[in-house]
C-alpha cells in the first residue's frame, strides 16, 4: 500500500498494517517525534503563492512578450499558462491525498515507477535545482537591498554574496526554530508582495481609466517557434505550484485543505499576473518594457513619483518570502528522500522539542551557500530546468499508470482523466520543442541527471556494501537529541529518567534498531536494563 508510510530498504522486514498504522505519527501520541501539523489554508495558500511570485513579475516579466508577437497575444499566453498549471495542481492534489506523503513528485514517481526514478527526481534537485534556484534568488534580494546604497555602480559582487549569505543562515535558522516562525514569515512577505502587485494593478486600472489602452492592439504576424518559446517561458514563470505537496504531511487536514490551497492559489495568481502585465504596459511602450531590467522599478518611476521606492522595497521583500518559502519545502523533499533511504538518515532526523527536520535544512543552506561560490549557478538552472518540467509531466503520467494498476485504490479526489491528458498533450508539445530549440541544452541537463544512475546503484540498490562504509555512515549518523520520524521513544526517556546523570548519544540505523553509548562504563545495571528492554522494530 503506498499510503502506510516511508519503507526500508536492504534486509528490512516488509511493513505490516501494525506498523503502517505507528508511521502514522498521531496514532503514537506523545511518545513519538513527527513532523506537526502546523500549516493551515492561510498558510498552505501563502507558501503556494509565496513560491510562485518570486521576483520574476517585478523585474523581468518580459520572457512572454519578448516571444509573442504583442501585448494581447502575450496575455493569452499567461491565461492559457494559468489554465494548464492549475490542471497540473489538479492532477497533483489527487496524488497528494491519494499517497499522502511530504517529498512531492519524487514520493509519487518513486511509489509508482519505482526507485530509480525517484532517485534521479530527487538526485537533479539536491544536486542543481534547489541550491541554484535558492543562491539565485538570495542574490537578487541582497542586489535590490544593496542598490540605493551604489547609486551610480553596481554593488560589489562580494558584498551581494555575503549579504546573500546572511539572508539564507537567518532564515535557516527560524525554520530550524518552529514551523510556526517559518509559516508566519510565509504569510508576511506572501502578503506584502500581493499588496505591491495589487498597487501596481490599481495603477494600472487608473492609467486604463484615463485612455491608455491602446495595448488592446493585437498584432496578426507572428511565428509558431516563438508561440511556443513564449508559452515555455511562461511555464516557468508559473514555477513552484507543486510546492505544497512536499510538504503534505505538515498540513491540517490534508484531504480538505490541500485541494482547497490549490483551487485558491492557482486562480489568484494568474489573476495577478495578467493584470499586472496590464497595468505594466499602461505606464510603458512593449519597447520600455522589453529594455528594462526591473519592471517594477521602471513603473514605479514613471507613476509613483516620490513614492517610487516602494516598487524596490517590494522586489526585496518577495525575494526574502521566496528564499523563505523554498527553504521550507526543499528542506522537506530532502528529508523525505532520507527517510526512503536515498540519502543519508542523518537527513531523516527530527528534533525532539521543536519537531523540525534540522538536518535536512542545515543541508539545504549549506549546499546553497556553497553555490553562491560558484560563478556558473545561472548556466546550471539553463540547464536543468528542462528536466524539472520534465518531471512534472513523469508525474501527471503516473495518475493515469497508477489509476490503471490500482483502480480500487482509495482516493479521496478523483479527478476525469482527461484533465491529465490534456496537460500531458500540453507538456508534451514544450518538451518536443525544448529538445528540437535547444538540443545541447536539454542533452547536458539530461546527462547531468543520469550521473545520479551509478550513485543510485552503488549507493541505495547495493545491500552487502563492505563493513567499514557500513561503520562510517553510522558515524555521520549519531546525532544527539534527534530521532528518525515516528518511532517510539518511550526507552529513551526511561532511560534518561533512569539514569540522569549518564550522557545518551544515540541514532536510529536503518534497520530500525538503536545504537547506544554512555559515560558511565561502570553501571552495570544501566547495562543490564538496556540490555534487557524488549526492543522491537518500532521501539
Amino acid at each position: 500500500n503506498m499510503t502506510d508510510g516511508p519503507r526500508q530498504r536492504g534486509s528490512a522486514a516488509p511493513s505490516t498494517s501494525e506498523d503502517a498504522a505507528a508511521d502514522t505519527g498521531d496514532a503514537a501520541g506523545q511518545s513519538s517525534v513527527a513532523l506537526k501539523k502546523e500549516i493551515g489554508l492561510v498558510s498552505a495558500c501563502g507558501i503556494i503563492v509565496g513560491n510562485i511570485i518570486g521576483s520574476g513579475i517585478f523585474v523581468s516579466p518580459k520572457g512572454v512578450l519578448e516571444n509573442a508577437s504583442s501585448v494581447g497575444l502575450a496575455l493569452i499566453v499567461w491565461i492559457i499558462t494559468g489554465v494548464i498549471t492549475a490542471i497540473g495542481a489538479l492532477c497533483y492534489a489527487e496524488l497528494g491525498v491519494t499517497i499522502p506523503k511530504s517529498g512531492g513528485d519524487y514520493s509519487y514517481v518513486k511509489d509508482i515507477f519505482g526507485g530509480l526514478a525517484g532517485f534521479l527526481r530527487l538526485w537533479i534537485a539536491v544536486l542543481v535545482i534547489y541550491p541554484t534556484n535558492q543562491a539565485v534568488i538570495a542574490l537578487t534580494f541582497s542586489n535590490y537591498v544593496l542598490q540605493p546604497l551604489f547609486p551610480t555602480c553596481f554593488p560589489p559582487e562580494n558584498g551581494l554574496r555575503l549579504l546573500a549569505a546572511i539572508c539564507l543562515l537567518l532564515l535557516t535558522w527560524v525554520n530550524c526554530a518552529s514551523v510556526r516562525w517559518a509559516t508566519r514569515v510565509q504569510d508576511v512577505f506572501t502578503a506584502g508582495k500581493l499588496l505591491a502587485l495589487i498597487l501596481i494593478i490599481i495603477m494600472g486600472i487608473i492609467q486604463i481609466c484615463k485612455g491608455s489602452y491602446t495595448f488592446w492592439n493585437m498584432v496578426a504576424d507572428y511565428d509558431v517557434g516563438l508561440i511556443a518559446l513564449a508559452f515555455l517561458q511562461g511555464s516557468f514563470a508559473y514555477g513552484g505550484w507543486n510546492f505544497l505537496n512536499y510538504v503534505t504531511e505538515e498540513l491540517v487536514d490534508p484531504y480538505v485543505n490541500l485541494p482547497r490551497a490549490i483551487f485558491i492559489s492557482i486562480p489568484l495568481v494568474t489573476f495577478v499576473y495578467v493584470f499586472a502585465n496590464i497595468a505594466y504596459v499602461t505606464a510603458m511602450s512593449p519597447q520600455e518594457l522589453l529594455a528594462s531590467n526591473a519592471v517594477a522599478v521602471t513603473f514605479g518611476e514613471n507613476l509613483l513619483g516620490v513614492m517610487s521606492w516602494i516598487m524596490p522595497i517590494s522586489v526585496a521583500l518577495s525575494t526574502f518570502g521566496g528564499v523563505n518559502g523554498s527553504l521550507f519545502t526543499s528542506s522537506r523533499l530532502f528529508f523525505a528522500g532520507a527517510r526512503e533511504g536515498h540519502l543519508p538518515s542523518l537527513l531523516a532526523m527530527i528534533h525532539v522539542k521543536r519537531c523540525t527536520p534540522i538536518p535536512a535544512l542545515l543541508f539545504t543552506c549549506i549546499s546553497t551557500l556553497l553555490m553562491l561560490c560558484t560563478s556558473d549557478m545561472y548556466t546550471l538552472i539553463n540547464y536543468v530546468g528542462f528536466i524539472n518540467y520534465l518531471f512534472y509531466g513523469v508525474t501527471v503520467a503516473g495518475q493515469i499508470v497508477l489509476r490503471i494498476k490500482q483502480p480500487d485504490m482509495h482516493r479521496p479526489i478523483k479527478i476525469s482523466l482527461v484533465w491529465p491528458v490534456i496537460y500531458l498533450l500540453f507538456w508534451a508539445f514544450l518538451l518536443i520543442f525544448s529538445l528540437y530549440s535547444e538540443p545541447v541544452v536539454c542533452g547536458i541537463g539530461l546527462a547531468i541527471m543520469l550521473t545520479g544512475v551509478p550513485v543510485y546503484f552503488l549507493g541505495v540498490y547495493w545491500d552487502n556494501k563492505p563493513q567499514c562504509f557500513n561503520t562510517f555512515v553510522g558515524e555521520l549518523n549519531t546525532v544527539q537529541r534527534c530521532v528518525k520520524p515516528n518511532y517510539n521513544i518511550t526507552i529513551l526517556r526511561l532511560m534518561r529518567n533512569y539514569v540522569p546523570h549518564t550522557r545518551v548519544i544515540y541514532t536510529f540505523m536503518q534497520q530500525g534498531c538503536i545504537k547506544l553509548t554512555y559515560n558511565d562504563t561502570n553501571d552495570l545495571h544501566f547495562k543490564q536494563l538496556v540490555l534487557n528492554f524488549p526492543f522491537n522494530k518500532k521501539s
